[in-house]
């Protein structure tokens, strides 16, 4: 599977998240869904794991990038919908290309200008679909949280392609656990501050089978697709994509979820997304950084 392919097919996984948190999840505390999901991906992936492959010092920085791009940014995330309705979380997150190619700049000390402008145009195409024109009244600490979260996974990403890049012959099934070993701590430190705990006692039968899915498949496999893929993609690139979910995530209310939606804002914002993701990839072959 190609790079691209990876991050399609993880943005499909997360499709179904905001439906799912929205009409399944809405009663159960945020800290303890961000925990139970991340716990969950742990049997999967400490099998595979092989830690003495690494230094204690990589060891210790995987562990620290899962802690800020699942932990930390789940637990903001998460919150962020006791002060936010589902589609302006929604479109919140379409921020988060901008702080990919803000943060891969930085690191490499260049100015970010023509790839800032693709992920402008990612961000505008998502704004296209997911703006509905509500009330934002009294939400801005819902909002401040969704710039935590969108950071924090956009450096994560970052972070652990920039891992790989140094360790090529490492397979990221061997050392993936560490990551959701650091979110999961991180999460239960979120859940124990924000007592979360007694959601554990009150979760009925389809809830759980929620959880399941979100846990195993939406943050287990899509993660690690999306990751696996981010390695091999250029920075650029990576960042627009981060938005295919919104099409993606707006097709699956409509047609599980039994949403209302616009057509052509749908078919219009998603060509923008596809338009910067093209452009983004032929400007990253021009510029010599081609995919691995």
């Amino acid at each position: 599977m190609t790079a691209i392919a990876q991050l399609l097919a993880a943005s499909l996984l997360w499709s179904l998240s905001f439906g799912l948190i929205k009409t399944q999840l809405g009663g159960v505390h945020p800290a303890f869904v961000g925990f139970a999901r991340l716990a969950m991906t742990l049997p999967v992936f400490v099998p595979f794991l092989r830690p003495r492959l690494l230094p204690s010092s990589e060891r210790l920085r995987l562990v620290l990038i899962g802690g800020v791009q699942y932990g930390l940014a789940y637990s903001t995330y998460l919150y962020a919908y006791r002060y936010l309705d589902g589609h302006h979380v929604a479109l919140l997150t379409i921020f988060t290309p901008l702080y990919v190619v803000l943060f891969d700049a930085a690191a490499a000390r260049r100015a970010p200008w023509v790839p800032l402008c693709f992920a402008a145009l990612a961000v505008l195409g998502a704004a296209v679909i997911q703006y509905r024109g509500a009330s934002w009244q009294g939400v801005l600490a819902g909002a401040l949280l969704m710039q935590v979260a969108n950071a924090c996974f956009a450096w994560g990403q970052l972070a652990y392609r920039s891992f790989r890049r140094r360790h090529p012959d490492v397979l990221d099934h061997n050392v993936f656990g560490l990551l959701f070993i650091g979110g999961t701590a991180v999460a239960a430190v979120s859940t124990t501050l924000l007592g979360g705990w007694s959601a554990a006692t009150e979760l009925g039968t389809d809830q759980l089978v929620v959880l399941a899915y979100l846990g195993v498949i939406a943050s287990g496999l899509g993660f690690f697709l999306w990751n696996r893929g981010a390695v091999h993609t250029p920075p650029a690139t990576l960042a627009v994509m981060n938005n295919l979910k919104i099409p993606f995530a707006v097709a699956a209310s409509v047609l599980v979820f039994s949403e209302r939606t616009d057509p052509a804002r749908l078919l219009g914002g998603g060509g923008l997304m596809i338009a910067a993701a093209v452009l983004a990839q032929r400007w990253a072959n021009r510029d010599g950084r081609r995919p691995e």
